[in-house]
Order: structure tokens, then sequence, then C-alpha cells
């Protein structure tokens, strides 16, 4: 996933904020055009009235490096994987190593309750094969070393069993651990993007930053096409391409746009500083790719198709508002067949 994260430089809108300084103007040198290229940012931040504050400047970055050559893209980029790195992609890889460790607990507790569950069946045959021994006539060294042996199986299965118990109560003292860190995590482990709880808080937080600034941003949500699904009638298979979305979602988005998973194979993105019609232009483009990747169940090949709600991210409405603006947006391309998207606007 973090590799995923960083490497996310290519651009889902159109929206582009001015530029002053063109491929030839930068030093071919990869520190001199970082420091050109630096300052190009910042003009453009200026020109364009936002404060140079570390977002701003990471999302100006990330666009106006959109329109450099490929070669300069590749000098600019390989500074910067020197260097780079991310709170929250440390955060995920902290929520994964701790849900991993959990998962080793919980398997360490069922290895533990399968010896205990085996010798307690040697236990009871012990028990039987003593009872055998009594009905015969062997002798009786013979019987005593049989109930010897049944008296330090007992006892080590008593000691087992208060071992197991307290294998359990630590692993029931680890899940609430987990349950609590689970009720603060960004990362959705089935499909490798953010969470609804890291979507709730960043769409908050972009409405208070357009309070202040007054720029322009949206929100889409993403769906596996309703038709798509009923003709497949395959939950795994239906899981797979939702998965495929999710992916083809993390590989179109940019660093400064929030790609998160909603709920039940839906998924929304936040793009910052990102118009209407720029992100009708984003939701277009994601249609295209997601149409050109096809799906293989058995001999049959399936075109993926997706359906796309699109909305204003505005001071004046709350963040369920503006969900349900996107939701509503998703509902109106499905009553248009000839739609893979519709925008539903919150501007009034």
């Amino acid at each position: 996933m973090s590799g995923a994260l960083r490497s996310r430089r290519r651009s889902t809108t159109d929206a582009k904020p001015s530029a002053a300084v063109t491929d030839k103007e930068i030093m071919h040198e990869p520190e001199g055009e970082l420091e050109a290229y630096s300052k190009e940012v910042l003009n453009a931040l200026m020109k364009d009235g936002l404060p140079p504050t570390p977002n701003n400047f990471s999302l100006y970055f990330d666009r106006l490096l959109e329109d450099k050559s490929q070669n300069t893209r590749n000098h600019i980029v390989s500074v910067l994987e020197l260097e780079e790195s991310n709170e929250d992609e440390n955060s995920i890889m902290l929520e994964q190593s701790l849900k991993q460790g959990f998962s080793s607990i919980k398997n360490i507790l069922g290895v533990t309750a399968n010896l205990y569950k085996n010798m307690s069946l040697m236990t009871k045959i012990l028990d039987k094969r003593r009872q055998e021994l009594e009905a015969s006539s062997e002798s009786q060294a013979v019987r005593g070393v049989a109930a010897s042996l049944e008296s330090d199986i007992s006892k080590l299965n008593a000691i087992l069993k208060k071992q197991s118990g307290t294998i359990k109560s630590t692993y029931d003292d680890t899940a609430k651990i987990i349950k609590n860190v689970e009720n603060e995590t960004i990362f959705d482990n089935q499909y490798g993007v953010y969470n609804k709880r890291y979507l709730m808080t960043k769409i908050e937080q972009e409405i208070e930053l357009i309070k202040k600034f007054k720029h322009k941003s949206s929100l889409i949500m993403i769906e596996l096409a309703r038709d798509l699904k009923a003709s497949v009638n395959n939950e795994k298979a239906i899981m797979l391409m939702t998965k495929t979305v999710a992916r083809l979602l993390l590989k179109t988005s940019r660093r400064s746009d929030t790609v998160a998973h909603y709920g039940n194979g839906v998924f929304t993105m936040l793009l910052k500083h990102t118009d209407i019609e720029s992100a009708k232009k984003a939701s277009e483009r994601l249609c295209e790719l997601v149409s050109n990747s096809n799906f293989f169940l058995a001999d049959r090949e399936i075109q993926l198709k997706i359906s796309i709600g699109i909305t204003d991210v505005t001071e004046n409405h709350s963040v369920e508002e503006i969900i349900v603006s996107s939701m509503d947006g998703v509902e109106k391309a499905y009553e248009n067949p000839n739609m893979d998207y519709a925008v539903l606007l919150r501007n009034s």
C-alpha cells in the first residue's frame, strides 16, 4: 500500500495551476531541476492567491509536474524518492503489523486448543487401556506402570489446561486492544485504500479550507455497475472485480487525492482544488480506464464497467450532505443507461 500511495503522481483531472517556467528553463541536473521547479510552484501558488502551506505546495507540485517532459519528471521524481516519507503511510504500516500480530496470537491459541484436545483424547485412551489391563491376567507391575503413566499424563493435562486458559485470557485482552485500534484506523485492509472514517475527516478538513481560501474541490463516488454485478451473479468474482477497480483508482490518482472505500464495494475520491468540469473529465478517464480492463471468469470474458456520481464540496453543506449528493449522482447515472457518470451539485 505505501509504495502505491507514494508512486501516485499521475493526475486524474485537467485542473492545472498557472505555470511560468518551461522545461528548457530548467537545468539538467536533478538538484537544479528541483530547485527551479520549486520556484515555479511557489510562483504559481502566489499567482493563484493561495498560501504556500506544505499541503498546497504538494498539491501544486504534483499538478505542475504533469506539464513537464517525461525526462524532467523522471529527474525530479528520482530526487523525491530518496527522501519521500508520509505519516499516513507509516500509520498504515503500523496498523497492518498490529493486525498481523493479532492474527499470530490467534493462531497460537488455535494450536494450543488442538494440543489440549489431543491430550484429553490420550487420557481417555489410557483410561480405557488401564481398564482392559485390570480385567486381564497381566502382572501387577504392568498395571502399576499403566496407572503411573495415566497419573503423569493427567498432571500434564492439568498444567496444559491452565496455560491454555492464560493464553485465552491474553487473546481476549489483545482482541479488546485491536478493537480499540480499529476504531481509530485510517486504512481499509480489504481493498488497500483509505477507509470511511479517514474519508469523512478529510472532507471535513477540505470544507474548512474552502471556507478560508474559496477554492473549488469535488467528490466523486464510484461503484461497480449494478447491471454488471447482476449479470455475473458470482460473489467471489464480484469481489475480485471490485478489488481491480480499487487498484485502478489508486493507479490513476494523484498524491493529493484521497481514495477511500465508503462501504459495500463503493469507493470515493476527494479531488482537491478540482472544479466540476475537471472532475467530469477525470470521471471520463476513469470509466475509460476501467472499461479497457477485461476480467475473465472461467471461459467468459467480461468488460468491467463503473458508475460515477459527481458533486461539489462546498462550505455551506455538511460532510453527510456532500456524501449523499454523490450517492444521488450515482443513482442519476443509473437512470440513464447511456451515462457512466452524472453530476449533482450542492452549490445552491
